[in-house]
């Protein structure tokens, strides 16, 4: 029997009601819903899953109201219009390993995509914030997927993404453009804070901290007041955090790790030993 030809014009899709497990297959006993559910994402550990999962987290994380489609050149939109791209690594994969997996983060940019035009002649950078999220877990012992205290989520603004102008990113470089990782209770407020950009984070214009202040993390990182996305001045206390008020001129380009900043006030045991790269770009050499 030969099927009916097809109507020429546009062919768009009906907008369908979401499934919620339980329908069952017609035609022939095959299960419902939810038995194809499990078949298909059986393992929240597996890269696919474990993926979308991430976006998962991301898209509770904002309030976002509906799942992106998969031909979106981005993975999540936020009410109020903000584009995210979530990327996703981790140190254990769902197979046997000899060693720890490198992280590194890849397709960063891609070509949009559009019914009428179809794929893009060049690739781009195509969301607003761009979130790199790590599961942490070093051992199966350990490892729990439904555990999301074990994520870290890396979060910076497209411009920094952009001006690196590579296409995939490793665990330092990330660490450099992202600052401090956040968990996912401060996931919302750090998106946020990276679509405001520079000099606004948290909401509001710096006014504790000269701009020349230097503010060392926990982790040894040197940030300039207000000049990335990565921290709020309200995040900027002992015993956390150590500070510089009134540094030398030339201490901020002098920062490594073989010349330490060590902390004047706050926590005096914090000493930065790498700058922020969001901050030394936009900053300079002051």
């Amino acid at each position: 029997m030969s099927s009916p030809s097809a109507p020429d014009g546009p062919h768009t899709p009906a907008e369908l009601t979401p499934l919620e497990g339980g329908e069952v297959f017609r035609g022939a006993d095959t299960g419902t819903v939810l038995d194809f559910w499990r078949y298909a994402m059986p393992d929240l550990r597996t890269n696919t899953t474990r993926g979308l999962l991430a976006e998962f987290l991301v898209h509770r994380a904002v309030g976002a109201v509906e799942r992106n489609a998969e031909w979106e050149s981005f993975d999540v939109l936020t009410p109020d219009g903000l584009r995210i791209e979530v990327k996703t690594s981790a140190h254990l994969q769902a197979w046997g390993q000899a060693r720890l997996s490198d992280i590194r983060f890849s397709r960063l940019r891609g070509r949009t995509w559009s019914p009428e035009g179809g794929d893009a002649e060049e690739q781009s950078y195509n969301a607003d914030v761009y979130v790199f999220a790590l599961h942490t877990a070093r051992t199966h012992a350990d490892y729990d997927p439904l555990d999301v205290g074990q994520w870290r989520f890396y979060v910076t603004s497209r411009s920094l993404v952009e001006a690196t102008g590579r296409a995939s990113l490793g665990m330092t470089a990330v660490q450099g453009l992202c600052g401090e990782p956040v968990d996912y209770e401060g996931l919302a407020d750090r998106i946020a804070a990276c679509a405001l950009g520079p000099s606004t984070a948290g909401g509001t214009a710096w006014t504790g901290f000269r701009p020349d202040a230097i503010l060392i993390s926990p982790t040894g990182y040197a940030h300039r007041p207000g000049a990335c996305g990565h921290v709020a001045e309200h995040d900027v206390a002992a015993p956390r955090w150590g500070w510089i008020p009134r540094p030398p001129s030339d201490l901020w380009t002098l920062i490594d790790g073989a010349r330490p900043a060590q902390a004047t006030e706050g926590n005096t045991g914090r000493a930065a030993v790498r700058r922020c790269s969001a901050c030394a770009s936009l900053t300079g050499p002051t």
